[in-house]
């Protein structure tokens, strides 16, 4: 099979190069089971050394090579030949600073991240036999599917309201916040739904469903976004605890 590439590039370094273009690659010997990623590492070791992209576990593990692949966000390691057809069109996801070529500064994504307390929080006393905090699996099965997401930012830059406001804290920030909120062990949900319900909380999200298909670990992001919602109006008669007030344990 012959394959052709159309990559968009981006180098703000070099005159020329440093306003975005497209460039085309042509691949023969190619298998229907060959991997995107496969394939961009041929373009960069055989053709130009020049592409940037970031990966590192090429499993669907990492979540690092995330990219817009035939107008869809995907991981490049995940994604066959036979998936994508003989052209394919690669970008960086959307939504984000593009660095260079398929990299895109993170940090927004980031800090989006952290401001929704990614941790647990408990501050009563160790169980004096020394073993962890234990749960049954009804409550596990509550937080099992959000503890899956990996922070590739698929979803999150697949959301049109980020597109339009950057400060929406964004789908993977929600389900990161749903895996703590729902986690029976924690102390500090009513802080992060005080978090979640300002006007770049949650309630930016309208609902539009392009994270749930975005995301590679078949999260059902939309879904838990709905319910961060429904405990955010039970939690509103309730008194929230100040950030200040609380001691990571």
């Amino acid at each position: 099979m012959e394959v052709t590439f159309r990559i968009k590039r981006y180098n703000p370094e070099l005159p020329g190069k440093d306003k975005p273009y497209w460039q085309e690659f042509t691949l023969k010997d190619v298998v229907a089971t060959d991997r995107v990623l496969e394939l961009l590492h041929r373009i960069k070791w055989e053709q130009d050394g020049t592409l940037t992209m970031r990966r590192s576990c090429s499993h669907g593990i990492c979540g690092s090579d995330a990219m817009r692949i035939n107008g869809i966000n995907a991981l490049a390691c995940k994604l066959l030949i036979r998936d994508v057809g003989e052209k394919v069109q690669v970008e960086p996801i959307l939504g984000l600073p593009v660095l260079k070529d398929l990299v895109v500064d993170m940090e927004p994504f980031f800090e989006h991240y952290r401001a929704v307390m990614p941790y647990m929080v408990n501050n009563t006393p160790v169980p004096a036999d020394g073993r962890e905090r234990l749960q049954n699996q009804t409550d596990k099965d509550q937080i099992t599917e959000t503890t899956n997401c990996i922070l590739c930012a698929c979803c999150t830059t697949s959301c049109p309201s980020f597109w339009a406001n950057g400060k929406y804290v964004g789908p993977a920030a929600i389900v990161q916040a749903h895996r703590f909120i729902f986690d029976t062990r924690d102390q500090t949900s009513p802080t992060r739904l005080q978090a979640l319900s300002d006007p770049n909380g949650v309630w930016r999200c309208r609902t539009i469903y392009n994270c749930t298909p975005a995301c590679p670990r078949g999260i059902q992001v939309t879904k838990a976004i709905g319910e961060v919602k429904l405990a955010i109006r039970k939690n509103s008669t309730q008194n929230v605890v100040k950030v200040s007030e609380i001691k990571e344990h």
